[in-house]
């Protein structure tokens, strides 16, 4: 059996996603980078999105799909849990986390730094300080989420937590949402801790160039 290819921009938080997944299953890969659109990737993904997946003559889009498929091919520690009501909640975060904290967080927020629509090219402060409630709901419900166990699911890291950290880490970087995280004080030892994971530092990307750092 080959290894596997993850093919996708290397600061994707997606991307980052299927990488984790690999090395806390402890799974062999090679990261092709590859932009979204390109040819390497419309070959996989209909709409030209990342990342893709190739394993022997197994091709594979959508990072959801791929973690799963890395989860039940390898052997390792569990990211979706056998028991039904634990895997449900997986899902449940991992659906949270792409239709509405990533939307907010990160499209819409980081967004707001990345690709600036204010005067003169300078982030829109309006716009910014309009999603900054939303911002704090959410960061709220996290608290409360990893406040008993300190995970999203059960006792034990898993895919929902996966999809999470990247989402945090980027976040972390601006003043704002590095001030909503760390006045969470369960959610900022979720995220000092899971920070620390070898899953976590092996596959830590190089964040766009333009992304602001907070400090």
């Amino acid at each position: 059996m080959t290894r596997i290819q993850i093919i996708g921009a290397p600061f994707s938080s997606y991307v980052w996603v299927v990488r984790m997944a690999c090395e806390e299953k402890g799974v062999p890969y090679d990261l092709v980078p590859a932009r979204m659109h390109s040819p390497e990737v419309l070959a996989i993904h209909p709409f030209g999105k990342i990342p893709v997946m190739r394993h022997d003559d197994i091709t594979l889009c959508e990072s959801k799909a791929i973690a799963t498929y890395i989860d039940r091919t390898f052997a390792g520690p569990k990211l979706i849990p056998d028991d039904a009501r634990e895997a449900a909640e997986v899902e449940q975060w991992v659906s949270l986390v792409n239709t509405a904290i990533d939307p907010c967080l990160i499209r819409t927020y980081i967004f707001g730094y990345l690709f600036p629509k204010g005067a003169d090219g300078k982030p829109d402060r309006a716009a910014i300080g309009a999603v900054l409630p939303a911002m704090q709901t959410q960061i709220d419900v996290l608290d409360k989420a990893v406040a008993r166990t300190g995970y999203l699911v059960g006792d034990s890291f898993s895919l929902a937590d996966i999809y999470l950290m990247p989402v945090l880490e980027v976040v972390e970087r601006v003043p704002e949402g590095s001030e909503m995280v760390q006045s969470a004080k369960n959610l900022a030892a979720y995220f000092a801790r899971h920070a620390g994971r070898p899953s976590y530092r092996a596959s830590f990307p190089p964040p766009p160039p333009s992304v602001p750092r907070n400090g």
